[in-house]
């Protein structure tokens, strides 16, 4: 296997020229730089991954962690995945992604190892146990999500009070005064997960300032756990005219059984879902939606890392505004 110095002997230059070529630590004039990139290309040359981190200490990888718990929605994480992935390669790094739950000790393995050069943490907790973890790692961390406290570690999610709030207000805007909430299943609630507390307390705020007649269910998954949902919500809030969903999983399923129950969208009921677009879109009906943007999400993570990475500046919290697109699933209420 030929070596950084063979690579030096061709090119007429020495060892730390190439090494510098190779790290792009320092500025090489394009000459220079062009003869090792032929050079390399010439000896058919790889530096080892693992040499070439201990020279620079960086190992141009990321963390992606992201438990995969029974109740998390993979193919919408894999959304958030596919976009730190193609981010970070624009970025000239990898992204090892770590889906078992292990709490700490899983951050502390890797990050003691130097296996990467950031970390960025998904399915974040009100109170989650792992942020006194990550405060202590040599290694910048990015949440996707927003806990009560974040310790001083950088935060991008989208805005999901924000979130309900549009959806509510949009309703209210076709005439809607009793909307209920088709909310994530109990487990999520449970543990605390950030993105749907915030949005529960959006929504709530949004209703008690619009004057609304509102009820949040959780629920479920399943045929039994949407059948059960509905027909609480029938039972609690008689005469509701809208739901709103925030529940990619059972979002068929609804659909399902108000069409068995004889309901019709939007005529009989109309639809928010909170989903992503390929999502609202891959329904019977189209439905209107506030989008979960998590190619921009997963990509402003990344992005943040880089500048963490480099010492630059970046704000604490970065929560994208939401986007509510209108299709076929929303009207006024009978009557209006």
């Amino acid at each position: 296997m030929p070596t950084i110095n063979d690579v030096a002997r061709a090119a007429g230059v020495s060892p730390s020229t190439v090494s510098y070529v190779l790290s792009g630590r320092r500025p090489i004039s394009a000459q220079t730089r062009a003869r090792v990139q032929a050079a390399i290309a010439e000896l058919g040359f790889h530096p080892h991954a693992g040499a070439r981190a201990l020279a620079s200490s960086k190992t141009n990888v990321l963390a992606l962690v992201v438990p995969l718990r029974v109740d998390v929605n993979v193919p919408v994480i894999m959304q958030f995945a596919t976009a730190v992935v193609t981010t970070a390669r624009t970025h000239n790094h990898d992204v090892l992604l770590l889906t078992k739950d292990e709490g700490t000790a899983g951050l502390e393995r890797v990050a003691n190892s130097t296996m990467v050069d950031a970390l960025i943490v998904m399915d974040v907790e009100r109170d989650d146990l792992r942020i006194p973890a990550l405060g202590k790692l040599k290694q910048p961390s990015v949440l996707i999500g927003l806990p009560t406290d974040p310790a001083g570690i950088v935060c991008v999610d989208l805005d999901f009070a924000a979130a309900a709030g549009e959806a509510l207000r949009h309703l209210a805007w076709h005439g809607h005064r009793r909307i209920a909430l088709v909310g994530p299943s109990p487990a999520v609630y449970r543990r605390g997960t950030s993105y749907a507390e915030r949005f529960l307390a959006g929504f709530n705020e949004t209703s008690a300032a619009q004057g609304l007649e509102t009820l949040s269910h959780p629920c479920e998954p399943g045929p039994e756990g949407v059948r059960q949902a509905l027909a609480d919500i029938d039972a609690e809030l008689p005469g509701a005219t809208a739901l709103v969903v925030h529940n990619e999983e059972v979002l068929r399923l609804v659909l399902d059984e108000l069409k068995s129950s004889g309901r019709q969208i939007p005529s009989d009921m109309s639809v928010v879902a909170v989903c992503p677009r390929d999502v609202a879109l891959g329904m019977p009906i189209a439905l209107t939606s506030i989008d979960i943007p998590a190619h921009d999400v997963g990509g402003l993570a990344v992005e943040t890392a880089m500048k963490l990475l480099d010492g630059r500046h970046t704000d604490p919290v970065r929560l994208l505004p939401p986007t509510l697109v209108e299709r076929d699933s929303c009207g006024s209420p009978r009557g209006h």
